[in-house]
């Protein structure tokens, strides 16, 4: 299970949400495993089925207003049911005044406490988004990822069959390059993986008897991206390696490779020599391009064979 710790969480987006840390700052090692950021308005009347300790939980306008205007007794208490199952972290919106009691009760229980002068909504928006990416389900791919023509593509073959020097060729051609080597992908979304660059690797790419190569450095910084959604899978396929009967020449039936449970458009060149990979890869993913808007080269030849036949055996 993904997972984050408040700690990052805040360094990550303390800035953008204006998040002050109030109390509970030994509650930064609090681990958070779920996307969702919700308003604990029934906790605090004491239905504590509805406290959810791994989530960001967020007291809005309506919760302070209902705390501010209890007896001192009777708001200890709601902030007891509050704080009734270990809560990771609670973040007071809208610039609200955070009550003595509230505070006490976040280092009492090591609990991350936080506020900031957005407004509720706009707060809950940002962070789900930025928690949906981080805790996205997730895995890594060997290969070079790189964008061409606008998709993402992933670039896959055997050791030395030259997915550097063809990444290296498409960069030369204006493409861009998201990956080298390893790629992290992450399922952001029902339909959608998002292929991204661990950080050490950013920028760079290796090449045999060049070396590791800067290519920011070389081509300059539209030549590089740090994500990319993944279009188009390309699997690299030594020519003499693939038997006459697996080559399907009409392109027939369309391949796919599932990815974090998607399925993903795959297209397998044969690598020979005095073939052109990086023009073919190009024409692939505008092949991609075309299908996608319904239109099917061989299914239209296909059509065109039939209607040819049809009417030579009108003729006899």
């Amino acid at each position: 299970m993904a997972e984050i710790s408040v700690h990052q969480l805040h360094q990550d987006t303390h800035r953008k949400l204006k998040l002050t840390w109030v109390a509970g700052k030994s509650g930064g090692d609090n681990l958070l495993t779920s996307e969702t950021v919700s308003k604990p308005s029934l906790a605090l009347t004491g239905h504590r089925n509805f406290v959810h300790p791994n989530r960001v939980q967020v007291l809005g306008c309506a919760e302070m207003d209902y705390l501010n205007g209890l007896s001192n007794p009777d708001q200890n208490q709601a902030i007891d049911h509050l704080f009734s199952t270990k809560l990771a972290m609670l973040i007071v919106a809208n610039g609200e005044k955070v009550p003595d009691a509230l505070l006490a009760a976040a280092e009492k229980h090591q609990t991350a406490l936080m506020s900031s002068p957005l407004a509720s909504p706009n707060l809950m928006d940002v962070m789900g988004h930025y928690l949906a990416k981080v805790l996205a389900e997730s895995t890594s791919a060997h290969g070079v990822f790189i964008e061409v023509q606008g998709f993402g593509v992933l670039i896959k073959g055997s050791p030395a069959i030259g997915k550097s020097e063809l990444a290296l060729e498409l960069i030369s051609r204006g493409h861009r390059l998201i990956a080298d080597d390893i790629v992290d992908f992450y399922r952001v979304s029902p339909e959608r993986i998002e292929g991204r660059c661990p950080a050490l690797l950013q920028d760079f790419l290796e090449v045999r008897g060049l070396g590791i190569l800067n290519i920011r450095a070389l081509f300059g910084d539209s030549s590089v991206k740090p994500t990319k959604p993944l279009d188009l899978i390309i699997q690299l396929e030594m020519a003499d390696t693939l038997a006459p009967q697996n080559l399907d020449r009409l392109k027939v039936k369309s391949h796919n490779e599932e990815v974090l449970g998607i399925k993903i458009q795959k297209v397998v060149i044969p690598v020979a020599a005095g073939r052109n990979i990086a023009v073919l890869v190009e024409v692939a993913v505008r092949n991609h391009m075309l299908l996608l808007r319904g239109v099917n080269g061989t299914k239209q030849f296909m059509e065109r064979q039939a209607r040819e036949l049809k009417n030579n055996l009108k003729k006899k």
